[in-house]
């Protein structure tokens, strides 16, 4: 077998005169430069400009309708189907697009940092920064692994490829479509780097649940006496900065695994949001962000290469790209023990939930299938000036591909086996919604989380809060009392009450498709109109 046969096997693409195969850093440099797909920073970062697609194109997102997966699919809005001859039709079109370039690029990855639970990735794509982003991004096999590598699932890359929406049924000229069954991801009419993470990520959610691990969308870090904690989130509730403690190890910033022998990151890498990233602030992203090795996604730089991370002239999504080594004080292998702590953040933009309260394992079920969050004006375009909720199942729900009871019953027998504590904590408002409340102090936010991952906390006296049903502690050390209680925040007390049992209305329409699903206990623990 030729060196050309060897890399493109398991692919089913032929015919490129170079293949330039897991190439390091330096020498995809040499060849995104030499290829003119972007420039550098005054620091060393590659900038790259993803044109058209700036986001993931959720619409353009199909899973294949083979009939061995047809039953376990969550099938709608996230998962649309696509009938196994289209996805061979498209694949067959794309093989044959990328076998008639001139040079190819191939990337072969890991993800999953537990031995036990991993899978070969192989890229294949016609751009030295995309493959330089997959290197980043996934876990880098040693050297000496590589002349076996047998890829599990292959990504066919092709970012300029359009796909015909009439003969291959997608529904424009960007498709971005994954078969379980034939084990191969085909990414075509977009150059969002993202879209190759994310593919992987829900490969991993549709994998682990089988061998009895819970694929998670969250950050994780672990303490000096080796207790890990977890942190779900969606965007703007402060998962990345809440994680980002000095006094404790890094494992990951977005994906992890929890198995009977404890968490393992998915990833080799980071993949952070840098709009308006403040070194201040943020010191260690920035850093990792001003580099040599990094991929900038977006970000705008003067005639020398200097960056401006204020301007979103290109989108609001600028991003960063950087192997995890890059960030001081992680954990090495990515692998910790079972967490001690689970930590579900929201920014309440309503300002009526309290800034940390402890949930019984049903009730973090409860609120795992819910993840909720609340939206601003100023954070999305088109919005209004009223606050809007969001609820995304799972804190994850567009990377699904199982049902998100799956997820939820496998979170809450983790939860009850492992004897892990779970908190919601609210980094949003507090003394009135937003446009009259202000934002959670963050000084507060780090007290309450630091006496909860110390174990400090649990010995507090709580009450049951009367809306949600939380457990609110009564007093906690450098916290003014009133601070725990949202309602004693609230000039008007009435206010608070009415504008309580609004999002309390929210939460029960939003839990109507998943009760049915759930058990008595969880259904319990749901918040109700007439709790």
């Amino acid at each position: 077998m030729t060196s050309v046969d060897a890399a493109l096997s398991g692919t089913g693409v032929t015919g490129p005169a170079a293949i330039h195969a897991n190439l390091t850093a330096p020498g995809l440099y040499a060849h995104a430069l030499q290829r003119g797909e972007g420039r550098l920073s005054a620091d060393g970062a590659f900038m790259a400009v993803t044109g058209q697609h700036t986001g993931r194109s959720v619409q353009d997102k199909f899973v294949v309708d083979d009939p061995e997966v047809h039953d376990a699919i969550w099938w709608g809005k996230v998962n649309r189907p696509m009938p196994p001859a289209n996805f061979a039709r498209l694949t067959a079109k794309v093989r044959t697009w990328l076998g008639q370039k001139p040079e190819l690029f191939v990337q072969d990855l890991y993800a999953g940092a537990d031995p036990a639970h991993r899978i070969r990735v192989r890229l294949v794509t016609t751009n030295a920064w995309h493959a330089l982003f997959a290197r980043n991004m996934f876990i880098r096999p040693p050297r000496e692994e590589l002349a076996a590598f047998k890829p599990d699932y292959v990504i066919l890359h092709a970012p300029e490829y359009e796909a015909d929406p009439e003969e291959d049924g997608c529904r424009s000229a960007t498709c971005i479509a994954l078969s379980f069954a034939a084990r191969t991801i085909c990414i075509a009419g977009t150059s969002y780097a993202g879209e190759i993470k994310k593919s992987i990520f829900t490969v991993m959610n549709w994998i682990l649940p089988e061998r009895g691990v819970l694929p998670m969308h969250c950050s994780a870090n672990v303490g000096k006496a080796g207790d890990a904690a977890l942190f779900f989130g969606l965007s703007g509730t402060g998962k990345t900065t809440l994680s980002s403690d000095p006094e404790r190890a890094l494992v990951g910033d977005d994906e992890h695994g929890w198995s009977d022998d404890g968490i393992f990151n998915f990833e080799g890498g980071c993949y952070a949001k840098v709009i308006k990233l403040s070194r201040e602030a943020e010191p260690q992203i920035w850093d990792a962000s001003h580099r040599f090795g990094a991929v900038l996604e977006n970000v705008i730089g003067d005639a020398f290469g200097n960056l401006d991370l204020d301007d979103n002239s290109l989108t609001e999504n600028t991003r960063s790209c950087y192997p995890i080594e890059f960030i001081p004080n992680t954990v090495p292998g990515g692998v910790a023990g079972k967490p001690r702590n689970v930590v579900m953040l929201t920014a309440d933009a309503f300002g009526v939930l309290p800034p940390i309260a402890k949930l019984t394992p049903a009730q973090a079920m409860y609120h795992f299938l819910s993840g909720y969050t609340a939206r601003v004006a100023g954070t999305e375009k088109g919005m209004g000036k009223e606050p809007q909720a969001t609820f995304s199942t799972c804190f994850g729900a567009p990377f699904l591909p199982r049902h998100p009871e799956v997820y939820g019953r496998m979170l809450e027998e983790r939860i009850k086996r492992d004897g892990a504590q779970v908190w919601l904590v609210n980094t949003g408002w507090t003394g009135g919604a937003y446009g009259t409340g202000k934002r959670m102090s963050i000084q507060h936010t780090r007290a309450l989380l630091r006496a909860a991952l110390d174990g400090s906390l649990t010995k507090a006296e709580f009450v049951r809060d009367p809306f949600f049903g939380l457990m609110i502690p009564k007093a906690v050390p450098g916290i003014p009392s009133e601070v725990l209680n949202p309602r004693e925040t609230w000039a008007d007390k009435d206010a608070y009450d009415r504008q309580a049992k609004q999002l309390v209305s929210l939460f029960e329409k939003n839990f109507e498709s998943f009760a049915g699903a759930v058990g008595d206990d969880v259904k319990a623990a749901a918040i109700r109109a007439a709790a």
